[in-house]
């Protein structure tokens, strides 16, 4: 029978293992390799491989596709956490590049979708989707706008607190997709469960004082 001490020696080596080729590998590859997704969607609209309704499947490809990286973002203490495997030294890049993802769906809306100014404040009035979307996106411009060292350094301790407006953008977002589509759809519940289910993981259960 295996012992408990043997399988948390194997789990904190395989995690060295990991996190040592982890530590070879440079963040900046991501920011090119991101590029990359919207370049061939935009291409893939020309060529009418996007459907009937190509603006439309390119607004909610690049909104799916930042909302997924977000999630991924959310993952990473909690992977840490139960697993010691680090994707810390990534997690700027990624939360950056969700962003973008994020922009370029609310610029696809804006520019290529709806195109009239008056429109496009009517529907961020009424249609409540559109408002707690927006409202993810206004969330995330501090976060990516402060999104380096030296608002790190010039923050201190304020930019922690700061950057936990993550959590309520990401849960808008989730509730941004879900009540996007029409009806009840498994993918968007996913994906919010999953946003709820990660930030469940990241609340630690608080240690009981020994009495004596």
């Amino acid at each position: 029978m295996i012992s408990l001490s043997t399988v948390t020696q194997t789990k904190q080596a395989i995690a060295q293992s990991v996190n040592g080729g982890l530590r070879r590998i440079p963040a900046w590859p991501l920011y090119i390799v991101a590029v990359i997704p919207p370049v061939f969607m935009f291409f893939s609209a020309l060529n009418g491989n996007l459907g009937v309704d190509p603006v439309k499947s390119l607004e909610h490809e690049m909104g799916e596709l930042g909302l997924q990286i977000l999630i991924a973002v959310l993952a990473i203490s909690p992977l840490r956490r139960f697993t010691g495997i680090s994707l810390i030294k990534f997690r700027r890049a990624l939360g950056l590049i969700g962003f973008f993802y994020i922009f370029l769906h609310l610029l696809v809306w804006l520019v290529l979708d709806v195109q009239i100014v008056d429109q496009i404040v009517k529907d961020i009035l009424k249609r409540p989707y559109i408002t707690i979307g927006m409202a993810a996106f206004v969330l995330m411009i501090p976060l990516a706008i402060t999104s380096n060292n030296w608002s790190l350094r010039k923050l201190g301790p304020k930019w922690r607190s700061l950057h936990k407006l993550t959590y309520p953008a990401v849960i808008l977002g989730g509730v941004h997709f879900v009540w996007l589509v029409k009806g009840w759809q498994l993918e968007p519940l996913i994906y919010l469960a999953a946003i709820l289910g990660l930030l469940a993981l990241r609340i630690k259960p608080k240690r009981r004082v020994a009495k004596s």
